[in-house]
């Protein structure tokens, strides 16, 4: 079979800049390094994973042209299986998620990504008084903003990152995959704010940019040396969303979260009630796994309501060593 398999990131940028069909806002996260690439000579698109023991595990459904689109999957999925790999799929969108059905994937909702638009937003009014509140207490705290370029500011960062993540606990590991990065070939395609007291760094958020019809800037990666002032990472996004808007930016993205947006209208045939079950429970009860109640009452400060939900495949059935991988393949576990 005639396929290149590689770990440059070159050939993803080419394709999510150029195939955005499936509005994947966290399309950019595809170009993170560590990532596997599966590509097809002659075939307009390709596909990212990382191998984690038996598993395959995708990140977002091919991106390809719509022409190929199928025929790429079917070979990527031949290649796995010559590697004696089972292939477990996250952050579909609903295009992949009907794509993967029909070959006999069992896929459900896993969460869902949120928006909002730029010009419709605005901070004013009672809907956002504690926002202002805590903008305004940090700003008072002695705090500045600035985008910064992340390499000249690469020892900062990493001072900032250690301090969050020790604040963890003890056994916490950064997470991978399905977030972003900083620094890297990709880097000058992100943009990065960074919060100073006094000079000192004390916070930063990195934005990655989104392509497609609902084009834009995702809200990334966001670090804080905690306690060190109330509203540190409120400031420093509305500073970064007051320059998009100058600069006419339509769309904040604020990423995906797991276990979020449930509906049983954004299931597609053939789910597991199940796994669709787990998800709900997950919602309600499994903040130790995942903090998602806490990362969506961030999103809805801003008013994130546009919502995108967001699809797990299984093959061929849901299985609980299939999600388990998908937290193994963001160094969760």
């Amino acid at each position: 079979m005639n396929v290149s398999v590689t770990d440059t990131a070159n050939p993803v940028l080419q394709a999510v800049m150029a195939h955005t069909q499936a509005e994947n806002p966290s399309a950019f996260l595809a170009v993170n390094e560590g990532n596997s690439t599966f590509t097809v000579p002659g075939l307009d698109g390709a596909i990212v994973y990382r191998r984690v023991g038996r598993y395959a595990v995708q990140f977002g459904g091919p991106f390809a042209a719509r022409d190929h689109y199928d025929e790429l999957l079917g070979r990527f999925l031949d290649h796995i299986h010559d590697e004696g790999l089972r292939l477990v799929g996250v952050q579909l969108q609903r295009d992949d998620a009907e794509a993967y059905a029909r070959r006999g994937f069992t896929v459900n909702q896993i969460g869902a990504s949120w928006a909002v638009r730029i010009p419709e937003l605005t901070l004013r009014g009672t809907r956002f008084m504690q926002l202002r509140n805590k903008i305004s207490r940090a700003h008072r705290n002695g705090l500045t903003v600035t985008e910064v370029p992340a390499g000249e500011w690469a020892e900062a960062l990493a001072g900032i990152d250690q301090v969050w993540l020790a604040s963890k606990g003890e056994h916490v590991r950064p997470l991978e995959f399905l977030v972003g990065q900083v620094g890297g070939p990709m880097q000058p395609l992100r943009r990065l704010f960074l919060g100073r007291i006094e000079g000192r760094p004390v916070g930063y958020i990195s934005y990655s940019p989104v392509y497609g019809a609902r084009a834009g800037w995702m809200h990334d990666l966001s670090r804080r040396i905690p306690d060190d002032s109330p509203g540190l990472m409120e400031a420093i996004n509305a500073h970064a969303l007051e320059q998009f808007r100058q600069e006419g930016v339509e769309w904040l993205h604020f990423g995906f979260t797991p276990f979020t947006g449930l509906d049983q209208a954004h299931e597609v045939t053939g789910h597991s009630p199940g796994f669709q079950w787990l998800m709900h429970f997950l919602w309600d009860q499994g903040a130790a796994l995942y903090p998602a109640q806490t990362q969506l009452a961030y999103k809805k400060k801003w008013a994130a309501d546009v919502c995108f939900p967001e699809y797990v495949a299984f093959e061929p059935h849901a299985s609980l060593a299939g999600f388990i991988h998908i937290f193994r393949a963001s160094n969760a576990c």
